[in-house]
């Protein structure tokens, strides 16, 4: 009997103290990765491919292929490859659409406010444009000025231009002959361009040297997705003549901490 017990009383205790890993079923598992690697694929993979990658048979590739392709996420393509469709983009879009991006932003563009006293922006791309969707206003008495629902060239400002940086593969071929000319400093060549988003990458923040508006300055930082894409930036912007001396680097600083902390905030939600 004693044996008994202590034999129950051991068997117990586990149960109790250790936490139960949450069940996952794997056959959605298995889908959620062959589609992961199939969006990830800049061309068609095949069933055996497949098979190979994620370890799985043949037979049951098949049939996860055939079922995400009769759901619309696969199709087929020529030679038996198969590649992931536009419809998880949509899906992730309207996830990003129904973000509220002002309210994950605000205690940021209020802490870049109260130290520079300069006016912030939050921007997200449209087409070769940025839109304002949030602003704190400069307490200067003369200060740059915009408004929520304004635009600017995406090339041409430090929020657009830290988008062009984190986004430059997809926004190449469309920014090629659209460089406009604004000021005697906008940058009007994709070689140019491109010089400029090595600086950008390297220092981890844009800067706007007069490019949109002759002498208005500022700083811009991304706001990306946990793969890198950007979806929006926060910038700061003022007056050249109130730029102090390494007024760059120490903006540039406050927007790169605040784009990286925006950033995490937006994985965890």
């Amino acid at each position: 009997m004693q044996k008994t017990s202590k034999s129950l009383s051991k068997k117990s205790a586990p149960e109790s103290s250790v936490a139960r890993e949450p069940k996952v079923d794997s056959t959605l598992t298995k889908g959620l990765l062959l589609l992961d690697s199939l969006s990830a694929a800049s061309g068609g993979k095949g069933v055996s491919d497949l098979s190979r990658e994620l370890g799985l048979t043949k037979s049951n590739t098949f049939r996860l292929l055939q079922t995400l392709t009769t759901l619309g996420y696969v199709q087929r393509g020529e030679g038996k490859l198969y590649s992931a469709t536009l419809k998880t983009w949509r899906i992730g879009q309207r996830v990003i659409d129904n973000l509220d991006l002002p309210e994950l932003a605000r205690d940021e563009m209020r802490r870049i406010a109260d130290a520079t006293h300069e006016t912030i922006y939050l921007a997200v791309p449209e087409n070769l444009s940025i839109v304002y969707i949030d602003m704190i206003d400069s307490l200067r008495p003369i200060r740059t000025w915009n408004r929520i629902g304004g635009r600017a060239p995406i090339h041409c400002v430090g929020t657009g231009k830290a988008i062009i940086a984190a986004n430059y593969p997809s926004l190449r071929g469309a920014l090629k002959g659209e460089l406009a000319k604004y000021t005697s400093r906008t940058i009007t060549s994709l070689a140019a361009l491109e010089v400029d988003i090595e600086a950008t990458r390297k220092n981890g923040y844009a800067f706007d040297s007069g490019e949109f508006r002759e002498g208005v300055v500022g700083t811009g930082a991304a706001i990306c997705l946990p793969n890198g894409f950007a979806i929006a930036a926060i910038g700061v912007s003022l007056l050249e003549t109130d730029l102090p001396e390494h007024g760059r680097e120490k903006l540039g600083r406050l927007v790169k901490d605040a784009g990286e902390r925006i950033t995490a905030r937006l994985a965890r939600n």
